[in-house]
């Protein structure tokens, strides 16, 4: 696509964002196009630390844990071509094997993880939280790997984000979705 084909007042829709080259790598929030950058080290040694210990988890379970890059198409309507909502979480996690067709996730997943990088902030901790919030995602988790934190999004009952929880290295996070899962930070933010 290329930041020079950007098109004010544009709203881009999933069959826009299928027809860009597979050369550089895409989110689409509200009809927005954001590029994505190669991640650090950093954030790929917490990616898979924690997709580890999700998979383990979950194994012979009905949910599924996925990373990116893998396209989750956020939409409530019958036509995904016109969804303009197409995000990659570093991590998901999908308890409706309905919602996933081999190729993307339509529609939202129980869980998302996004690990914060210098380019991301702003979308991950504004952006996608709004965009997770309307689209109902019970869980969502903001890792930054620079403070070895992690700030967790519970949906109410009333559909709104309670107020983040945020833990730290020494911390274990229980996993709200799940009834007797918790996670010991000290396994994912390695020296």
């Amino acid at each position: 696509m290329g930041d020079a084909l950007k098109r004010e007042n544009y709203r881009y829709t999933y069959a826009d964002y299928l027809s860009w080259s597979d050369d550089e790598k895409w989110e689409l929030i509200e009809g927005m196009p954001y590029k994505m950058v190669a991640p650090a080290q950093i954030h790929q040694d917490i990616l898979l630390a924690l997709s580890v210990e999700f998979y383990n988890y979950l194994k012979g379970k009905p949910c599924s844990v996925h990373i990116a890059p893998f396209d989750v198409i956020l939409t409530k309507e019958e036509v995904e071509n016109n969804a303009t909502n197409v995000v990659q979480p570093d991590i998901f996690i999908v308890c409706d094997k309905n919602k996933l067709n081999g190729k993307v996730c339509i529609g939202s997943s129980d869980l998302c993880i996004e690990i914060v990088s210098p380019t991301s902030t702003s979308r991950d901790y504004v952006e996608k939280l709004n965009l997770y919030w309307k689209h109902e995602i019970k869980e969502y988790w903001i890792i930054d790997p620079i403070d070895k934190s992690v700030m967790v999004y519970i949906l109410d009952c009333n559909n709104n984000y309670e107020k983040p929880k945020i833990y730290t290295k020494n911390d274990e996070v229980r996993v709200k979705i799940f009834e007797n899962f918790k996670i010991d930070l000290k396994d994912i933010f390695v020296d």
